[in-house]
């Protein structure tokens, strides 16, 4: 077969969102497309057991919401984030004290890890081990140190780093002391 020669092709921006993170007004509204129904084989006929497709083993999701739908609920998000804004604008605190910063956001995931690893807890209450959670939690911190290389500030990154070396360290510790836990000593073998 003789091959076809394409001189030109056009590219289709499809992102919903700007960089600004506004949704697009000539974003067109997309629906995933329709699973196709699985061949039905020929009454009588034997058929070899498929192979598992690795879509049929991911959970489904549901379809993403329209882009009416999803500018409506940004819509109400911002409305909501003034009104609290304004809330606590009347209590005598900046709004400021609310935004979302990268150190705030490392910061948080700090808490958490300190929380899980039974390092720190609610006043009056107990502290709780979560080691499983605690170290999902310091592989996302991990994990978000590969992927923002070279992204952030020199602040952020040391601050990234330091969070990391000291979770890392109060999970070793805390794992080598659950593991070998301290030794009673034994009644009627110590001196007097």
């Amino acid at each position: 077969m003789p091959e076809k020669k394409q001189d030109s092709f056009t590219v289709t921006d499809r992102r919903l969102f700007t960089p600004e993170g506004e949704l697009r007004k000539d974003a067109a509204e997309e629906q995933p497309p329709a699973p196709k129904p699985a061949a039905q084989p020929a009454s009588g006929a034997l058929q070899a057991p498929a192979a598992p497709e690795t879509a049929a083993l991911e959970p489904e999701t549901p379809p993403a919401p329209s882009a009416a739908e999803q500018q409506e609920q940004a819509d109400a998000y911002r409305k909501s984030s003034k009104d609290l804004d304004r809330r606590v604008e009347l209590g005598g605190h900046s709004a400021k004290d609310l935004e979302m910063t990268f150190e705030r956001f490392m910061a948080s995931l700090y808490m958490t890890a300190m929380l899980q690893l039974g390092l720190m807890h609610e006043e009056g209450g107990q502290p709780r081990i979560d080691l499983i959670g605690a170290r999902q939690t310091i592989d996302t911190l991990s994990l978000l140190s590969e992927k923002t290389k070279g992204n952030l500030t020199a602040a952020e990154a040391n601050f990234l780093q330091n969070c990391l070396y000291e979770l890392r360290m109060a999970y070793v510790e805390v794992t080598n002391a659950l593991a070998h836990p301290p030794q009673a000593p034994v009644k009627g073998t110590g001196t007097s």
